[in-house]
């Protein structure tokens, strides 16, 4: 699983997310892409399993790119633990995802296979999602 090696704190608010991604929401390495429609976060094991799925119609053909890192701490109470007493342990990483962050890239290997796995990955995230061809420059 994706997570940091080392943070400066441990805690950290939930902040909000609206407007556009501006940054990472061109494909820059790849020649496909799976790009955000909608925000949310996503957890360091929706982003594994993803990342899986599409290896595995790739049948590790061609390259995968994680455009994204989950490196925001989110805290949870355990199950019926009264109110108060403080804020919860750390208990899962995300990343922010805003509407037009790329997720995914892909190259190296057929187009229809390439957008066939990046459909499953679709699938295993908590955002909507489209799929994006790379334009070129000429």
């Amino acid at each position: 699983m994706l997570s940091p090696k080392k943070v400066k704190w441990r805690k950290q608010q939930k902040g909000r997310m609206k407007g556009k991604a501006y940054r990472g929401n061109t494909i820059s390495v790849g020649e496909f892409g799976l790009q955000a429609t909608t925000c949310g976060f996503i957890t360091n094991r929706q982003i594994e399993a993803a990342r899986i799925a599409i290896n595995r119609k790739a049948k590790r053909g061609g390259k995968v790119f994680i455009r994204v890192f989950p490196d925001k701490s989110l805290t949870s109470k355990p199950a019926e633990v009264r109110m108060g007493k403080g804020k919860g342990s750390p208990d899962r990483w995300v990343a922010v995802i805003k509407p037009g962050r790329i997720i995914f890239e892909v190259k190296g290997i057929d187009p229809e296979i390439a957008q066939e796995a990046l459909r499953l990955a679709q699938y295993k995230l908590s955002v909507k999602t489209k799929i994006i061809k790379k334009e070129i420059e000429g």
